[in-house]
């Protein structure tokens, strides 16, 4: 008898115990490789950033300062340095009563109640109250024991010497960082690196105790040493707001430099700047303008058009010109500040009696003005001196003399129609009594914790150094004899040049009229110190000079670094 199959034949899988097994088996397994690659995401492909994530939950950091580095002037006084403070925060999660508090903070540290209210009426764990405050006036505060304030050893920046010295040495902000001045040239040296304070927080931004810690250090910054004379720089401050205010001025700036280093041992303009309440001082009074702002400095300029005579060798003290009263130019018609006749007069004279129509025909006779464009920019009064200070403004002057109007020409001679700095013209004077030789002006001197001293590029721009003598000599003809007598030293040989220029009206677009920026450089010849020194005020409504400044800075000068002069 033959075997009988079934008629619905099934698998092994359709129902059956085995079968039900391997499934659950398979979803298992399933289930497990997911938890174990979400385990792999979780544990190490995201495992920084959710670490640090839970980190931030859970902790609040805040800068630590770094002590910033000291400045010294060139005798060791500090003239900028960081003290202790302290840095108040509150956590307002914490604050229970905000008007009490607050009334509290106000009374302490000062300013509005109100303004600390809204402070701790933030939806955060971490928030300042008072960056930098007086160590003695923070632990003051810390007695009173507030619910939710918190107290980080700090660091400020102090100015011992008040404004004097304020635009050279610039100041800060909140957060440490140079904003004007050498704080800002040489942020990267004195601002050192900041620190990380991490503090621990348990439920509802609750501090954990003995949580806070020092995740970073700070690193201190570097001191400098600088060319200031902090004594030199209180003296030409104080004489030259004098002599602002005597003169009848505007505003005024002074230069003091020894030629042979290039040092700035003072620089200062009017209005002072007070790096400890930079909000309280005059607007731009930052600024140090006889580096930062380019003017048209007028007759001190004849002594550059006069070097550059001197070097061609065909013009001597000596050298006759005929000058009359007036010189027509274009539609202008240039004639001398002091009214005169027609006249025949040496390049002695042209100096001494500082003339205007004289220079320029001298200039046009034996130079050329393509030729004296050329010697400005080998003296180096077309560009910037290079100073170590931010913002120098450059010289200028139209290029391409070919294209200059008669004006022009002339006006350039004798310092109208051109751009220079008051530190321009002082390096140029420099150069006079240091063997033709400029040295680039500057302010700092050396790093003390790397032993690092300074040098700066000198350059010859004086090439024919025969003009030298005869052009010390006529300078001093014009302190002895011509318009610069003010400036004469008793028992010193002083060379030097007045000038008198018109400057543009802002308001007009036309020079002023009757009102004129002044200024005086000069230097000591054949000195054991070859210091040169630059006295300007602006916008003065009369005519007069600014030798009687220039005369007691320099008289202050030659006393303080007992100068003395050879034959």
């Amino acid at each position: 008898m033959s075997e009988r199959r079934p008629s619905n034949p099934r698998s092994v899988s359709d129902g059956s115990p085995s079968s039900r097994l391997s499934f659950l088996l398979l979803s298992f397994l399933l289930i497990a490789l997911a938890w174990a690659g979400r385990l792999v995401y979780l544990q190490v492909i995201k495992a920084d950033e959710l670490s640090s994530a839970a980190a931030a939950s859970r902790t609040v950091s805040a800068d630590i300062s770094p002590r910033r580095g000291t400045i010294y002037d060139r005798n060791g006084n500090v003239l900028a340095t960081s003290v202790d403070a302290t840095t108040v925060y509150a956590n307002p999660k914490e604050v229970v009563d905000r008007s009490s508090t607050a009334q509290a903070l106000a009374d302490s540290l000062g300013g509005e109640a109100s303004e600390y209210r809204d402070l701790l009426s933030q939806d955060t764990t971490f928030v300042y109250i008072k960056r930098k405050a007086d160590v003695d006036v923070a632990d003051a505060l810390r007695e009173k024991g507030l619910t939710g304030i918190y107290f980080i050893d700090d660091t400020k920046r102090v100015y011992p010497y008040g404004k004097v010295a304020g635009q050279v040495l610039g100041f800060v902000n909140v957060d440490g960082q140079g904003v004007s001045g050498l704080e800002l040239y040489y942020d990267d040296i004195l601002k050192g690196t900041p620190g990380r304070l991490v503090v621990q927080r348990g439920g509802k931004g609750i501090p954990i105790p003995g949580g806070t810690e020092v995740d970073e250090p700070a690193k201190d910054g570097q001191d400098i040493v600088i060319s200031i004379d902090i004594d030199m720089q209180s003296y030409l401050e104080k004489r030259l707001a004098e002599g602002v205010e005597q003169i009848g001025g505007e505003d005024g700036g002074a230069v003091l430099m020894d030629a042979s280093t290039g040092d700035l041992l003072a620089i200062a303009s009017t209005p002072y700047f007070d790096p400890a309440a930079p909000s309280e001082s005059e607007v731009g009074s930052d600024s140090l303008k006889p580096v930062t702002q380019a003017y048209e400095p007028g007759s001190i300029f004849k002594t550059v058009s006069m070097t550059a005579l001197l070097e061609t060798g065909s013009v001597s003290p000596d050298t006759t010109v005929f000058a009359p009263a007036g010189l027509a130019a274009d539609e202008y018609v240039i004639t001398d500040a002091h009214e005169r006749g027609d006249m025949t007069m040496t390049a002695r004279y042209v100096m001494q009696d500082s003339s205007n129509v004289g220079i320029s025909l001298l200039v046009e006779s034996h130079l050329g003005f393509a030729p004296l464009y050329d010697k400005i920019v080998t003296y180096g009064l077309n560009g910037a001196t290079g100073i170590d200070y931010p913002g120098e403004a450059g010289g200028y002057l139209a290029p391409n003399v070919e294209t200059w109007s008669q004006i022009l020409k002339y006006n350039v001679t004798f310092g109208q129609g051109i751009a220079t700095t008051p530190l321009q013209m002082t390096r140029f004077y420099g150069a006079l009594v240091n063997d033709g030789v400029a040295v680039t002006p500057h302010l700092l001197l050396s790093k003390p914790q790397t032993g690092e001293v300074m040098t700066y590029e000198s350059e010859t721009i004086i090439e024919n150094k025969a003009a030298i003598a005869p052009m010390i000599s006529m300078l001093e003809t014009v302190v002895e004899e011509g318009t610069g007598q003010g400036a004469a030293i008793e028992g010193y040989a002083v060379a030097g040049k007045t000038g008198t220029a018109e400057y543009v009206d802002e308001d007009t677009g036309q020079y002023a009229k009757h009102s004129y920026n002044l200024d005086f450089v000069g230097v000591l010849p054949n000195a054991s110190t070859p210091l040169v020194c630059f006295v300007g005020v602006n916008e003065v409504p009369y005519e007069r000079n600014t030798t009687e400044v220039f005369k007691d800075i320099m008289t202050e000068a030659i006393s303080r670094y007992r100068v003395v002069q050879s034959d």
